[in-house]
């Protein structure tokens, strides 16, 4: 654990909107050796979508290595400008990053932003370029065969009202079916409980309804369908696949929190055995369960693979199975809500909501806890 940490972040575009990346990396303030690096191609951007991108990827780090205090430096004039509270945002793309790493910042003691000559900016420019590099790289050494499939653009998209740019990757919610667990109201995270007959038939449901979707297979190819690695939403990813003739991918990222000691527990059994520790569960999102995890790093990991998936797939429609915390942290990021949606949103088994983001930034929430193929 270091309390003290510098963090160098950086983000470029090769068209502003183009091809983009960033790069951050965060060193230890007193010895300036380097803790952690992150870098991550992100489609079509803006300069300034890059740089925010690489200011998050940096704080996101520094809270991951148990940082306390925090100081930034960037070339960025503007962000660095905009997050020291000196000059408004105005760019309607602007506000939804300056306030996912505001968020990130107020979880540490003290951040401090400094701004500094590119010159001195190199590492984190380096891997900024690297990311770039790698996108471009991988675009263009794509054989014919491998190539992305056109996407077909979705005429009710509400662009037109929202000022969004570029193609947005349309992202397929899926919560898996029923388990025993959740038959009886217990904590359920990382146990690996399979579907009931019920959850089973849910699943179904719900592969009927996405088989049934437009735009789901472009030219005999199903859209990537990626699931948690538990068995009950690969159960029900497999359903989803089968439907759509596609197969199942798995992400670490979109797993379910870890409960920890109160696993298998009913709330009332967990607040019989932990009652303040549950009270500040519950009003915190900092706070970890015991042995387990927080809310507060379930949404930094869930972010992660966001931001991977995005790099991946950008501009195409995904179908992601997974958990009610996960979905609900997808859905928080579209929104550009706080964390107090995490305990006012309700989720449905086996239900579908939709969430668009654009590479600009740019979020649209199409559709949330639909269960109408249930009924």
């Amino acid at each position: 654990m270091t309390d003290h940490v510098l963090v160098e972040a950086d983000g470029g575009s090769r068209g502003n909107p183009g091809p983009a990346g960033y790069g951050a990396v965060v060193k230890d303030a007193d010895t300036g050796a380097v803790l952690a690096e992150r870098k991550a191609y992100v489609g079509i951007a803006t300069n300034n979508v890059a740089e925010y991108s690489g200011l998050i990827a940096g704080l996101a780090a520094a809270a991951e290595l148990g940082a306390s205090t925090v100081d930034v430096r960037m070339d960025s004039k503007l962000v660095v400008e905009q997050m020291s509270g000196r000059w408004k945002v105005k760019h309607p793309s602007m506000q939804p990053l300056n306030a996912e790493a505001r968020e990130l910042a107020a979880r540490f003691s003290r951040v401090h932003y400094e701004w500094i000559p590119r010159a001195e900016n190199s590492h984190a420019d380096g891997l900024a370029n690297e990311a770039m590099d790698a996108g471009r790289d991988g675009a263009q050494t794509a054989t014919q065969a491998e190539a992305p499939k056109p996407v077909k653009q979705d005429r009710s998209s509400p662009v037109g009202w929202t000022g969004a740019t570029g193609t947005p990757t349309k992202l397929l919610l899926v919560r898996h079916g029923q388990t025993a667990m959740s038959v009886e109201k217990r904590y359920s995270g990382r146990g690996d409980v399979p579907l009931t007959e019920h959850g089973k038939q849910q699943a179904a449901a719900a592969a009927k309804r996405l088989g049934a979707m437009e735009g789901l297979v472009v030219d005999g190819e199903a859209a990537p369908i990626i699931a948690s690695p538990l068995i009950r939403t690969q159960q029900t990813a497999q359903a989803i696949a089968d439907a759509l003739g596609g197969r199942v991918e798995t992400h670490p990222g979109l797993i379910e929190t870890d409960f920890g000691d109160w696993e298998g527990l009913t709330f009332k059994e967990a607040m019989d055995r932990d009652p303040e520790f549950q009270t500040g569960w519950l009003s915190d999102t900092s706070i970890p369960a015991p042995g387990g995890e927080s809310f507060d790093g379930v949404h930094r990991r869930v972010r992660k693979a966001r931001d991977e998936l995005l790099a991946k797939y950008g501009g195409r429609t995904l179908v992601l199975v997974s958990h009610v915390t996960p979905i609900k942290a997808l859905l928080r990021m579209g929104l550009d809500a706080g964390p107090s949606l995490l305990f006012r949103l309700h989720l449905d088994l086996a239900s579908l909501s939709i969430v668009e983001f654009y590479p600009d930034g740019n979020a649209s929430v199409r559709l949330v806890n639909d269960i109408s193929h249930l009924s």
